[in-house]
Parts: structure tokens; sequence; C-alpha cells
């Protein structure tokens, strides 16, 4: 499936006209905007934005920058045809969010519309008419510099969305490399508990790198953790391989299922290279040739582009890897822990994790 990216939102933005003003959406919020700089490939994107009305100009107006990070979290939000609401995808953060609304709009690929929305009161649901959404239609471009409205028939209905949710967490002192990097080797911990809770709902177990085993969670350590394996020789997958064992050992999360399965191989990117965590992979696929698996790259929704371009890499597409988004891992873990799903099959898995090579 196609996606927006960052670089995308920035080329589509560059081709606006400069020499002009844009108005916000929302014709309550009063103002013009101007494009002073855009930064390629992913930003920021510095404007003034000023009222008129009362009295202010350009020339007065302070330059403001929209982050790299916004842009970002936008980006991974739109499917194509799908409306999306900024509000409720940034959560009433960011003050520049409907700036880049307004921005986006304009461009050709960009539309207003106002979905559907099904309202209950006293068990009699209606569909009323919805709030303001933007909707990315690649196949239906309209004119460069102009706001264009869509009319559509979706109804959405707007219940609140569920999130992930991780408890007490402590990494162990000979993880950190320091201060500086005590946040991202707790982002990365997320992700492979996470990854130990999906892999559990689904009837897996996990292997998970050796050098993280001591990561205490609810008071345990990962090794410890219900559908966690303590040691890879008692795997006859693995054994049966000269080499295996040694190869697996630091990677960071493996799924085995039935003891004849391995349903997925995942390196968590978010401290060390990509190239890193392929490399690992690889030397594991030169063990096991015969041994169908999906080898995934878990990184953050952010840094896609650059998971595309290392995947690619001639010395890496026998893996035909994977690229598993944060967003994604989290949409599903979350879903583990509301639904507590059972009885699916592993094909499941491949609606949250993109195909690169097949895409490109």
């Amino acid at each position: 499936m196609i996606r927006v990216t960052a670089s995308n939102i920035i080329a589509a933005i560059q081709h606006l006209p400069r020499n002009q003003a844009y108005q916000y959406i929302n014709p309550r919020t009063h103002g013009l905007i101007e494009i002073v700089d855009i930064t390629p490939p992913e930003g920021p994107i510095t404007i003034k934005r000023y009222n008129p009305s009362e009295g202010e100009t350009s020339a007065t107006a302070d330059s403001v920058s929209i982050s790299s990070q916004l842009i970002w979290r936008i980006a991974n939000s739109f499917r194509p045809n799908q409306p999306i609401n900024f509000d409720r995808v940034l959560g009433g953060s960011y003050n520049t969010r409907s700036v880049l609304e307004a921005l986006l709009v304009h461009t050709p690929q960009f539309y207003t519309c106002n979905p559907g929305r099904i309202e209950n009161l006293n068990g009699i649901s209606q569909v009323r008419r919805g709030h303001k959404h933007v909707i990315w239609c690649p196949d239906e471009p309209h004119e460069n510099g102009v706001v264009a409205h869509k009319e559509i028939d979706i109804v959405i209905s707007e219940m609140p969305s569920i999130d992930a949710y991780y408890e007490a967490l402590t990494i162990p002192e000979k993880n950190l490399s320091g201060p500086i990097d005590s946040g991202l080797e707790r982002r990365h911990a997320e992700i492979q508990i996470a990854l130990i809770m999906i892999g559990r709902q689904l009837g897996f177990r996990t292997w998970v790198a050796q050098n993280d085993q001591g990561i205490i969670y609810r008071n345990q350590r990962l090794i410890e953790m219900e559908s966690v394996i303590p040691s890879l020789e008692t795997e006859n997958m693995m054994t049966a391989f000269q080499g295996a064992v040694r190869a697996a050992r630091l990677i960071d999360c493996v799924w085995f299922k039935n003891g004849r399965l391995m349903p997925a191989v995942m390196e968590i990117e978010h401290t060390t290279g990509i190239t890193s965590g392929l490399s690992r992979m690889k030397n594991l696929q030169d063990t096991i040739p015969a041994l169908r698996t999906r080898y995934v790259i878990v990184a953050p929704d952010e840094d896609r582009d650059r998971v595309v371009r290392e995947i690619s890499k001639e010395q890496f597409r026998s893996l035909n890897a994977r690229y598993f988004p944060y967003s994604s891992v989290e949409e599903l873990y979350a879903l583990c822990q509301k639904r507590k799903i059972r009885g699916i099959t592993e094909e499941f898995l491949d609606c949250y994790m993109e195909a690169v090579l097949e895409a490109s």
C-alpha cells in the first residue's frame, strides 16, 4: 500500500506559490499564512501568520517553525481515500497544526471533506454531518494552490482510540551507554515488551536478545516472563542448523510456534544503525537458508525512508525484509490488551508489516 511520507508533504508544499498568502480552513480562524522557508527533505517549514483585521502585517509577524516531528505524525496517519482529523491525530498538541492543515489542502492530492458521524442518543443511532477532515486522494489531483472540497460517502464512528500502556520498567545500568541514551533504551525496551506480549497473545514463544534479558518489567526480568524462551539450545529448529544458535543470540526478538515454525525474526532499530540489525538477520539467514520466516525491522515511523533504503540494498535483498513501524506495533499491542484476540492466522501480522521490496 502506498503511504505518505514527510518528504512527500514537503515536496507538495514546496510547489505552492510563494507570492501569496493562504487562508485557514476553519472560517472562524482569522488570519493569513505565508511560507517563509522550507527545508527539504523532511522539514521544518518556516511560516509567518498574521491577522490584517487587527492591524498585523507580514513585516511585523514573527517567523514560526512547523517541526519535522509534526509533519511525520500527520504523514503516518494518512491512508488513500480515508479521512483524518488533524486535532484527533495530534491530540490537540502543536500550535501550528492548523497551519500545516491549511497548507496541505492547498496542494493537489489533499481535499477537505465532511464524513458522516454516527451519533447515539438514548440508544438510537443516527448519522449526522461530521466535522471537517482532510482526505488524501492520490489518483484525483485538483488544481495546485487552491482548496478543494470532496463529497464522500463515508461514515465515522468517533469512538475513543485505544492506547498501548507500559507498567514499571527498569533498565540495568550495563544496558545504558550514558544518561543521554536512557530514554532511547527505555523506548527500545517498551517495544521489545510489546512484541513479547503480542507474541504471547498469538500463541508464540519469544526469544529475547541475550543482553536484554535482565531488563525488569512488572518486577520480573524479561527472561522470567511467561512465553519467553530461556535458552535457544532447547529449540530444535535452532540446534538443527550449525551456527544458528550463535547467530540468533543477540537478535532482539524471535517468535517460535509449535516447535516447528518461526513466524518472525525482528530487530528493533531505535538506538543502533539499521545496517547492524540487517547484518545480524542476514547472518542468521545464512545458517538456516531453507527455513521460512519473516525478517523484520521494527523502527520509529519517522525512520521509514531510511529503513526502506537499507532494506533495498543488494546485500540484504535475500531477506525480503519487512518494516514494522512503532505505531503499528503499539496498535496491535493495544488491540491485544483490549480484546484478547484468539484464533487468527499468521497472515494477520502482514496487515501491520510493510513488505518493502514488494511495494517498490
